[in-house]
């Protein structure tokens, strides 16, 4: 499978993410018949391998309703960007619905520069 960012983005964000203070949280909510929920998985797996400070949570809306409810997600593709603590995440209120592509993706960088830093 070849990688969604080229060299020079996962560069750009590496050097983004020496700003990270505090572990994160990206959870990620999948669903039957989702057309981008494989490509957003592989996007945020490829972000999330760029620093030990981005924890990556997978999910199914249909198998994980509960978890899904508490969060408030009810599409797939669906991220919420948390702050992570000694008993779990801390919601922030930050969520993407769709593939964070684009422009998007910055915002989801972004995100997790802000969330980290309290």
């Amino acid at each position: 499978m070849s990688k969604l960012l080229d060299k020079e983005v996962i560069e750009q964000v590496k050097e983004a993410f020496q700003a990270l203070d505090e572990d994160l949280q990206i959870l990620f909510f999948e669903g039957d018949d989702c057309e981008y929920c494989s490509d957003t998985q592989q996007l945020v797996e490829e972000v999330a391998d760029l620093t030990d400070k981005i924890h990556l949570n997978i999910y199914h809306l249909d198998h994980d309703q509960e978890t899904a409810k508490r969060y408030n997600v009810d599409k797939a593709p669906g991220l919420v960007i948390a702050s992570q603590n000694g008993s779990g995440a801390v919601d922030h209120g930050i969520r993407y619905a769709g593939i964070p592509s684009g422009h998007e993706f910055s915002s989801l960088i972004q995100s997790l520069l802000m969330v980290s830093s309290g």
